[in-house]
């Protein structure tokens, strides 16, 4: 017998403390002897092993074969020997087991278990913080700063870490250690280190959760958020609606005297947010969406998903919004390509097809082409657009949409600010 007291110690503590299944960290204990005693006495022998907890021993036992003629002495005993030693009603084809004296292991085996068992149990935590936050995806979690790394930053969430990579952070926050921070769990991985708990703060998701926690109305299904369009610590729209005629949709996000809406806009930093109603008929989802911008009128070209948005002379820039973010941000709330014309460039100017895009540089006259059939009209649609409108309408690739959309909202801007100073 092997008695190991650390051992039993350390099934008691580790159970306890950690929360894993006896019976999980007994097998781990009897695995690890098992390898120590083929270690010792030989890989080919047919052992068992099983543990006593009341005594905290360990007993292993050797199995062999009752045989006429004995030809493996590690796996076969005659069975004159086993009616002697063994069992005196052994019959052939028996399979007996002896005791092993175990002392012979030593330290070795008490510290191979020991580092076994730590391991298994190790591994068995990380599955079971991996089976609860796996459930947790999609949730709003808190947590504390704990370091930062190559721009990311870790958080200690109490049983383990979530880390918010530096693509999921609002640029302009800045978080010092031990301050608490909120965030939405985006992803949970499995990794050769334990799980990895991915979290998000620019995630449209993010926005939404903490609607769905400001506003009952929401939480009980009276109110659905159809759709959420986000520019991360500056601007975002959501679409709501309701089936219940006594609701205000818009009116319950925003709250009594906006306390609703303004701690959504407190925990994002100070990021503007437009509620806008979600309705069926597309034109008026697209003039909701604007807001707070007034439309005149609407042209719409159904085949290429696309819409002509009339405003007056003076609303004109608040519809395009700053570097063209209003706009933006309806288009990709909508789904639909929104060009924005006041009535008096309409009245003065003709269509000026796929030339107008050839002012973005690298722009070719066959991509242009392709870009004016597909609904993107002038450079305004593009300052306006989503990258992935861009790219599934072209095929080309994200950096080189990016760099279109970012050189469209240079020249708007440019063409709003010489109107402004315009006499």
């Amino acid at each position: 017998m092997m008695v190991l007291p650390e051992l039993k110690r350390l099934i008691e503590q580790m159970g306890k403390e950690k929360g894993i299944d006896k019976e999980l960290i007994i097998e781990a204990l009897n695995s690890a002897v098992l390898s120590a005693a083929r270690k010792k006495l030989g890989q080919d022998l047919i052992l068992e092993v099983q543990y006593n907890d009341e005594a905290g021993e360990i007993e292993v036992f050797q199995f062999k074969t009752v045989v006429d003629k004995v030809i493996h002495d590690d796996t076969q005993v005659s069975l004159e020997e086993a009616r002697e030693t063994l069992d005196e009603e052994a019959e052939l084809g028996d399979s007996l087991g002896m005791k092993l004296d175990t002392s012979s292991f030593g330290r070795i085996a008490v510290q191979t278990a020991r580092q076994i068992i730590i391991q298994k149990v190790r591994d068995a935590e990380r599955d079971k913080i991996y089976d609860e936050y796996k459930d947790r995806k999609g949730e709003i979690i808190s947590g504390f700063v704990q370091r930062f790394e190559q721009g990311n930053i870790i958080v200690n969430l109490g049983r383990t870490e979530g880390i918010l990579p530096t693509s999921e952070q609002i640029s302009r926050e800045i978080y010092k250690r031990g301050e608490r921070v909120r965030a939405y769990v985006s992803d949970v991985r499995k990794t050769l280190k334990g799980p990895q708990i991915v979290l998000s703060r620019t995630h449209p998701n993010f926005l939404k959760s903490l609607f769905e926690l400001e506003v009952p109305e929401i939480s009980e299904n009276l109110i659905e958020i159809v759709g959420v369009a986000r520019e991360p610590g500056n601007r975002s729209k959501i679409a709501v609606r309701t089936r219940e005629k006594d609701i205000d949709p818009v009116g319950a996000c925003v709250g009594v005297r906006g306390a609703r809406v303004q701690s959504v806009v407190q925990e994002l930093k100070g990021e503007k947010i437009d509620i806008v109603p979600f309705v069926n008929d597309p034109v008026q989802y697209v003039c909701n969406a604007l807001s707070p911008a007034k439309v005149d009128r609407v042209l719409m070209y159904d085949d290429q998903h696309a819409m002509e948005v009339i405003v007056p002379d003076d609303q004109l820039s608040l519809a395009i919004g700053k570097s063209g973010q209003n706009v933006r941000l309806a288009a990709r709330l909508t789904g639909w390509k929104i060009d924005v014309k006041s009535k008096s460039r309409l009245e003065k100017t003709e269509e000026p097809g796929p030339k107008d895009l050839m002012r973005l540089p690298g722009m070719e006259e066959r991509v242009a082409e392709q870009l004016w059939q597909d609904g993107f009209k002038t450079v305004a649609m593009i300052a306006s657009s989503d990258l992935e409108m861009l790219t599934s309408a072209t095929g080309i690739s994200k950096e080189l949409a990016q760099k279109w959309v970012q050189e469209a909202v240079r020249l708007i801007d440019e063409e709003t600010a010489a109107k402004e100073t315009s006499p």
